[in-house]
């Protein structure tokens, strides 16, 4: 049996790191059976300026924005102007077979397989090119394969939502932000809610986000595309209380809707994905919990309920280097009592290698930091994992929901994704390998991009042109053939490069992007 307390002191130490009146900080709500009981900013809305953050202060809460896209677009079902099971290219012209297949229950549900458009701009263009979402859309016209057969896997996708976004406004005629803001802002009173697709023009009352390069330094640096239904929306704490009460006892949207958007979808293998209609349903310490977070450039988000503990937490972030879903889960731990234990700290001994698959060329490498074991998934930034009881290791609570986990068997690496299991077996590195005469310039007649690959006596690096920009890259051997790849202005865009063995081509994995071919020309 779990209950909720309250003890203001202990919800305060959770923030100390941040309570301070120099760096940005994060605004923080929480609420018990629907009613307030903590409302505190910690730390500066700006850097320039005098001006401490506050639970009303409008803040990017990045893709929490899914959900009240999905609502929209159910809204739109339940007036018998859209299906679940529609496929997009019924309300989006133009598409590619691949692309104008995909059913909006998939494109909701990140099960389509489709590429994700997000990724593909980030990769060609870099962060801080202002591309449209219909410059970005015209990239489904020209793409024509995906990253799996619907339903085989789950990977999350922005790209679906900038789908799901043209199909809300093709059938109102009008602006998603007038959609969001009509049928569900303003019923519910959120009226310091809005959509906010640019971060480079003026909105009052709003929190600058602050990123943090290598270096330590904080920068104005923030994503230069547009940003709609995918994460596009600004909010306070105090209204994110109110959204949480309202999913008590929905006015906005039928039981059977909210139904559809709680309850997780399902693999054609069976195997839950935990992710309905733009919200997530799974367990944390025993109990169930409702949640999706949000991540921008300079800043993060959590929304999360515990209903059986009445218990709903919003936290806005304005900084690059802190966690607010890491720190809800500390307030869950401190108001929540009888939850399951956490499991005992296992002691293990750390492994270092790289792996590599057979069946799909993916790539992982272990290390060990700070005596913590961490993975590297296709080139991605190493991330903590740690063994249970039988030596499988998983990722952090914060991370979970990205299912991900291994075990180690002798030589070779056993990798679970969302139940699909891979063999990967160890390699030999070559640090001081080189690309030769395949340094070069490789195409990309789908994504209309040049890859360009340079050598000399700095070590490698390449060069990506797109229809809207370039983009950077240093480039590091893992051997001959496999080099990772990370971007010069945004280190976060990293991933692995695989050349073919004769010399003619190569592929591209970002993370969610998987195999985007190229041709030496």
């Amino acid at each position: 049996m779990i209950k909720t307390r309250f003890d203001e002191m202990e919800i305060d130490r959770i923030f100390a790191d941040i309570d301070q009146s120099q760096l940005p900080g994060a605004a923080v709500g929480i609420a018990i059976g629907g009613v307030p009981v903590y409302r505190k900013g910690f730390g500066l809305a700006n850097m320039e300026l005098p001006t401490l953050l506050t639970p009303g202060m409008r803040m990017r809460i990045g893709s929490t924005t899914k959900h009240f896209a999905c609502l929209a677009y159910m809204l739109l079902v339940e007036d018998g102007l859209a299906g679940l099971d529609d496929p997009i290219g019924k309300y989006v012209s133009g598409l590619s077979p691949v692309n104008g297949a995909a059913t909006m229950r998939r494109l909701m549900g990140h099960t389509s397989g489709i590429r994700d458009l997000l990724s593909v701009t980030m990769s060609v263009h870099g962060v801080n090119r202002p591309v449209t979402d219909e410059q970005m859309l015209a990239y489904y016209e020209t793409i024509d394969d995906a990253d799996f057969e619907p339903g085989e896997r789950w990977s999350y996708n922005n790209g679906a939502y900038m789908l799901l976004t043209a199909a809300i406004e093709k059938i109102t005629a009008k602006p998603l932000d007038d959609v969001l803001r009509e049928r569900i802002f303003t019923p519910v009173g959120m009226h310091q809610t809005m959509l906010r697709r640019w971060d480079s023009d003026f909105v009052p009352n709003s929190a600058t986000l602050h990123f943090r390069g290598a270096t330590g330094v904080f920068s104005k640096t923030h994503m230069g595309m547009e940003i709609s239904g995918a994460g596009g929306m600004v909010s306070t704490m105090d209204d994110m209380l109110l959204w949480l009460r309202h999913m008590d006892a929905p006015t906005v949207g039928s039981s059977e809707t909210w139904q559809r958007m709680i309850e997780p979808q399902m693999l054609n293998s069976g195997h839950s994905t935990n992710y309905g209609l733009g919200l997530m349903r799974e367990t944390y310490r025993g109990a169930v919990v409702i949640h999706h977070a949000g991540g921008v450039m300079g800043g993060n988000s959590q929304m999360i309920k515990m209903p059986d503990a009445g218990l709903d937490i919003s936290i806005g972030v304005n900084r690059a280097d802190v966690s607010g879903v890491t720190l809800a889960l500390k307030v869950i731990d401190a108001c929540v009592e009888g939850l399951a234990p956490q499991p005992d700290k296992q002691e293990y001994a750390k492994r270092t290698g790289t792996f590599v698959s057979m069946a799909d060329g993916r790539v992982i490498a272990l290390s060990a930091a700070d005596d913590m074991q961490m993975m590297s998934v296709d080139g991605g930034a190493p991330t903590p994992v740690s063994p249970d009881a039988e030596g499988t290791l998983h990722l952090p609570d914060a991370a979970a929901f990205l299912q991900q986990r291994l075990r180690l068997d002798g030589n070779s690496l056993i990798f679970s994704d969302f139940g699909n299991e891979d063999v990967l077996s160890e390699i030999e590195t070559d640090s001081e390998a080189k690309l030769g005469d395949r340094a070069g310039a490789y195409r990309s007649e789908a994504l209309d991009a040049t890859f360009t690959l340079m050598e000399d006596s700095d070590g490698a690096r390449g060069r990506m042109h797109g229809r809207h920009g370039w983009a950077d890259y240093m480039l590091t051997p893992v051997t001959t053939d496999i080099w990772r790849i990370e971007q010069t202005v945004f280190a976060a865009v990293s991933g692995i490069l695989t050349l073919a063995t004769d010399g003619k081509s190569l592929t591209l994995d970002f993370g969610r992007m998987r195999h985007m071919g190229f041709v030496k020309v």
